[in-house]
């Protein structure tokens, strides 16, 4: 076997199914995935291939029925319920396709939880103008310095996603997961999100990014093709 010590993220013969009543749905059949530090590695298939699956496995928003997953070389399988809680907070950053932004809060606001999910009472109080600061300069890297006080729902599709990726990268995390990003916009706009991964990917930010469109997934390093749950080409 591969020594997964060599990767910050990987796993190992994933295999995971779903209970649908009286059927079982086997999503994930013996998938081998190991991804480097500073990769941008796009996993690519068609609805129901178990790519979404794979990337909730790996920022450990699911487990596998079998197999183990790996963060530089520790299995996750070990980790604490304290320890998964850090690693899901501070090692990986979600974006997702339909943006899961609270439209009670302002956009300033939305970027800051995810620093204010793994602080206390105390540590926020200690950290909040360090963390405030950062999500400004976040959002005026993302061209939304004009957007702070407003509103996800006055947002443009484009604009809430990369709300979303400021969130992601809130806490400096080894990984950012993203699933489907482009999925919920035009191909102008869609267009413009990926020159963000890029740009990124070029500071050296590990991304694993999961869709269902060969064209988004060519601009990654490196692709994964999934078909009814296993690999079924890499290149």
């Amino acid at each position: 076997m591969t020594n997964k010590n060599n990767y910050i993220l990987s796993c190992n013969d994933i295999y995971k199914s779903y209970q649908m009543g009286a059927t079982r749905l086997d999503v994930l059949r013996g998938v081998n995935l190991d991804v480097s530090r500073g990769e941008f590695v796009a996993v690519r298939g068609a609805s129901g291939s178990g790519k979404s699956t794979l990337l909730h496995i790996f920022g450990a928003l699911d487990t596998p029925d079998k197999g183990g997953v790996f963060f530089e070389g520790q299995s996750l399988a070990r980790f604490s319920g304290g320890k998964i809680n850090e690693f899901r907070n501070k090692k990986i950053g979600f974006v997702f396709q339909f943006y899961h932004l609270l439209d009670e809060l302002t956009v300033l606001e939305n970027v800051l939880l995810a620093k204010m999910a793994g602080a206390s009472a105390l540590g926020w109080f200690v950290a909040s103008d360090a963390a405030k600061k950062r999500a400004r300069q976040l959002l005026d890297e993302m061209g939304l310095s004009q957007r702070v006080r407003h509103r996800p729902f006055q947002l443009s599709g484009g604009e809430r996603q990369r709300v979303a990726i400021a969130r992601a990268l809130m806490n400096e995390p080894d990984i950012v997961l993203a699933d489907e990003p482009t999925g919920n916009l035009d191909s102008q706009t869609g267009s413009g999100i990926l020159k963000v991964f890029e740009k990124l990917h070029r500071q050296g930010q590990t991304i694993v990014m999961v869709t269902h469109d060969e064209r988004i997934a060519a601009k990654a390093q490196r692709v994964i093709k999934l078909a009814d749950g296993r690999i079924s080409a890499a290149y």
